[in-house]
């Protein structure tokens, strides 16, 4: 039995973005290391088993609880952590769990390497590395996004991470030049390699029951239809949101009048798709957002918009963005579900991640910046983007197979990795 650790990637956070990271290594290593003994940390408490599915095949994972909380005297907290390492007796579940694995995979929520969202966040992404580190473990850190970082302290702490660590991915070429800066004279093409996004490899599975109307919207017995993902983080945070990510466009504008322009001079049908599942009254809710916006739409609706308000996880919400004719998304997960299903997509993206993952596709002139432009043009792009959604089809699904193979060689090589340590 060969015993495997991942961090970074709970499946229980309510993004599917992570879950879909989550799952994807699991697969991964499931198909690779079949007895591999997984364990995945959460925002639980304690040791539990679950039962992951993914189409016929069901294996069981181990999960193990872990939060920066305050109360040090909770086995799941990083302070607890941190203590039973000087105090052995203290008998943490968690530092026990890393200390037996024959090697901790890290992924950092895929983009959260970083000191944009608060010293808490940071200390929660870049703490259990120094724990594994300190454990003598072997650290690999998969495909992700490197930085940026505003305060120096940060930016070193993270440079000896990398450094320190057995092996460093980063999912795209901009975020591999920014790792590669991180490690100065350190750097080694051995250890710290370029890679792409583990997403695409998440399987879809067809979902067991979708609600008529979307049934039939599904089938093509309605014509086209296509999707759009809202942030809820953007499109509730209004003003407040802009200026924490230099928004200058109106985002809430802006996806109001794309809808309006779509069902004035075309007979799509839109479905909104939600990509976190944030409680309704929480500000990141995607639900929230589109459900606001349908609001929003009033008349002008009818019949043509719905919102995908169905519990489905993040493999069914691949497998109907897959059906779609052309997808346009905030949130990226839900842009790679669509890029690795080969579905023309557009994204409306704030974050310098996102064009690195578009470009391994050879679609980063779809990713249209509201940092950088005004309303109308930001909807002008992305309106140009679904006219020409026939015409990015076949590049998009040329350079699809590429992309798959090259995540499919990177798990090979992890998997070893893993063997081999």
């Amino acid at each position: 039995m060969t015993s495997i650790s991942l961090l970074g990637a709970a499946p229980d956070t309510g993004n599917l973005g992570v879950s879909a990271l989550s799952h994807s290594v699991a697969f991964a290593l499931r198909e690779r290391i079949p007895n591999a003994d997984l364990c995945i940390f959460d925002n639980g408490r304690g040791l539990r088993r679950s039962k992951l599915r993914i189409g016929d095949d069901e294996w069981f994972v181990r999960l193990c609880g872990l939060s920066n909380s305050r109360r040090v005297y909770r086995r799941e907290s990083l302070a607890h952590m941190r203590l039973s390492q000087v105090f052995p007796q203290l008998l943490n579940n968690g530092v026990r769990t890393i200390a037996q694995s024959r090697a901790v995979l890290d992924i950092s929520g895929g983009d959260s390497f970083t000191d944009l969202y608060g010293s808490r966040r940071f200390e929660l992404i870049s703490r259990p590395k120094q724990i594994v580190m300190r454990e003598n473990r072997p650290l690999i850190l998969l495909p992700q996004t490197y930085g940026p970082f505003r305060e120096k302290k940060n930016r070193a702490r993270a440079a000896d991470i990398v450094r320190g660590c057995d092996s460093a991915w980063a999912r795209d070429s901009r975020s591999f030049e920014i790792l590669v800066d991180l490690l100065g004279s350190d750097f080694d093409a051995a250890r710290h390699r370029c890679g792409v996004d583990v997403a695409f490899l998440l399987p879809k599975t067809r979902p067991e029951y979708i609600e008529s109307p979307l049934q039939s919207w599904l089938e093509g017995t309605c014509g086209e239809v296509v999707g759009l993902n809202v942030s809820g983080l953007i499109y509730n945070g209004g003003q407040d949101a802009a200026r924490q990510y230099g928004i200058s466009a109106d985002y809430a504008k802006s996806v109001l009048q794309l809808i309006e322009r779509l069902l004035a001079t075309s007979d799509v049908n839109i479905l909104l798709v939600p990509h976190v599942k944030a409680p309704p009254t929480k500000c990141e809710s995607d639900l929230r957002a589109c459900r606001q916006l349908l609001e929003r739409l009033g008349p002008h609706a009818g019949s043509r918009v719905r919102v995908l308000a169905g519990e489905y996880n993040e493999m069914e919400i691949k497998w109907i963005i897959g059906q779609l004719q052309w997808f346009c998304g905030t949130r990226m997960h839900s842009t790679i579900a669509a890029l690795s299903s080969g579905v023309p997509c557009a994204s409306i993206a704030y974050s310098d991640k996102t064009l690195g993952v578009f470009a391994s596709c050879g679609q980063q002139a779809q990713v249209f910046d509201p940092r950088q432009m005004d309303t109308a043009d930001l909807v002008d792009c992305v309106y140009q983007s679904f006219l020409e959604r026939s015409d990015l089809r076949y590049p998009l699904q040329q350079k699809l197979p590429a992309v798959i193979a090259r995540a499919n060689s990177q798990m090979d090589e992890i998997a070893k990795m893993c063997l081999n340590t």
